[in-house]
C-alpha cells in the first residue's frame, strides 16, 4: 500500500527507515489495535535510519544524521520507508555501529537496561535470576547484569544452554525438566536471589516471590503477581512494573529524554563489545509477517530484524 510521506511537526524528525526491529509487542498490539489509531495504520516500534527532515524547534538533529529509537505505539510506526518520531526520544547511532545493530537495541535492550539501571540499585546485589535468557529482553538483561558484576542465573530450554552461557550466564536452569525454585535455592545456599526479571507470565512471577532473598526485587514485564496470601514485608521485597513505552506519555521532558540517554548508553556498550545485539536473522521487508509469526511461538532466539531499504 502506498501512503503519503509523513511530515514532521514541531519537535519531531522524519526518519528514512533502513532497518526495523521486531518485538512481541508488535504482534500483540496488532491483534487488538488501539483506539488512537487512524487507519490505514503503519505499526512497528523499533527503527534505525537517517534523518530526512526536521520539524520546527529541533536543534539537536540535522538532515543526514543516523538515528535509532523506540517509538510510541499509539502513533504510526517504522514498518515503512519513512516514519516520524519525537526528536527528544531518538538517539544518535555512534560511529562503528550499523543500522541493523542499532535497530536490534531499543525495545528489548532498553527494557532490560531500564530494569537494571533505573529501577533497582544493584550495588550490593550478588545473585540475580533472569528468565528467558535466550530471548530478546532476557539476553540483553543477562549481558547487562554481567557488565554490572552480578552473578547470573537464567532459565531456558536445554538446546539454548550453550548460547546463554556464551552471553555470560553463570548458572542455567532447564525450566522444562528442572524445578526452578529448588535449583535457585541450591545455587544461592537457600538465601534466594537479590533480583528477578520475569519475562514469562503472572503465574511464574508468583512463583518468583518464593525465590527472592531478603530485600529482593522482582520486576515483571508481563503481569504483576497476585499477592493474595503473600506478605511482602516478611522479606521486605519490592515488586516493580515496567512499561518502557510509557515514557512517551509523560509530561516530563527529562523522563521522555531518558529514552535517548539509555539508548545511547546501551549503544556505547554495544560498540565497545560489552553487549552483543544478538541478531539472529535479518529478513527482507516482504518477510515481515513471517518474522512476526516466528515471535508468536515464544521460542525465537535473540533479535529478528527486517531490512526496509535493500
Amino acid at each position: 500500500m502506498d501512503l503519503p510521506k509523513p511530515e514532521p511537526k514541531n519537535g519531531e524528525i522524519l526518519v528514512k527507515i533502513h532497518v526495523a526491529g521486531l518485538n512481541p509487542v508488535d504482534y500483540k498490539v496488532l491483534t487488538g489495535g488501539h483506539n488512537k489509531w487512524v487507519y490505514p495504520f503503519v505499526p512497528g516500534l523499533d527503527g534505525a535510519g537517517e534523518v530526512e527532515a526536521v520539524g520546527e524547534e529541533v536543534t539537536d538533529f540535522k538532515i543526514g544524521d543516523r538515528v535509532f529509537y523506540h517509538g510510541d505505539h499509539t502513533k504510526p510506526g517504522v514498518f515503512a520507508e519513512y516514519a516520524v518520531t519525537t526528536a527528544l526520544t531518538a538517539g544518535k547511532i555512534p560511529d562503528g555501529m550499523d543500522f541493523a545493530a542499532a535497530a536490534a537495541l531499543p525495545c528489548a535492550g532498553l527494557t532490560a537496561y531500564q530494569a537494571l539501571t533505573r529501577k533497582v540499585n544493584t550495588k550490593h546485589m550478588n545473585w540475580v535470576l533472569i528468565h528467558g535468557g535466550a530471548g530478546g529482553v532476557g539476553g540483553f538483561a543477562l549481558q547487562i547484569a554481567k557488565n554490572l558484576g552480578l552473578n547470573v542465573i537464567t532459565t531456558c530450554s536445554k538446546e539454548n544452554e550453550s548460547y546463554v552461557r556464551s552471553l555470560g550466564a553463570d548458572e542455567v536452569i532447564d525450566y522444562k525438566s528442572e524445578d526452578v525454585t529448588e535449583r535457585v535455592m541450591t545455587i544461592t545456599k537457600s538465601l534466594g536471589v537479590d533480583f528477578i526479571l520475569n519475562t514469562v507470565s503472572k503465574e511464574s512471577a508468583e512463583e518468583d516471590l518464593n525465590r527472592l532473598a531478603y530485600n529482593g526485587h522482582l520486576i515483571s514485564i508481563v503481569d504483576l503477581p497476585d499477592l493474595t496470601g503473600f506478605n511482602p514485608y516478611r522479606k521486605a521485597v519490592s515488586i516493580h512494573s515496567l512499561a518502557l513505552g510509557g515514557a512517551h506519555s509523560s509530561k516530563n521532558d527529562l523522563q521522555r529524554k531518558d529514552l535517548r540517554v539509555m539508548a545511547e548508553e546501551l549503544a556505547d556498550l554495544t560498540v565497545s563489545g560489552k553487549v552483543d545485539p544478538m541478531i539472529s536473522k535479518v529478513l527482507p521487508f516482504s518477510a515481515l509477517k513471517e518474522g512476526l509469526r516466528e515471535l508468536t511461538t515464544r521460542h525465537a532466539r535473540g533479535k529478528i530484524l527486517v531490512r526496509i531499504i535493500p
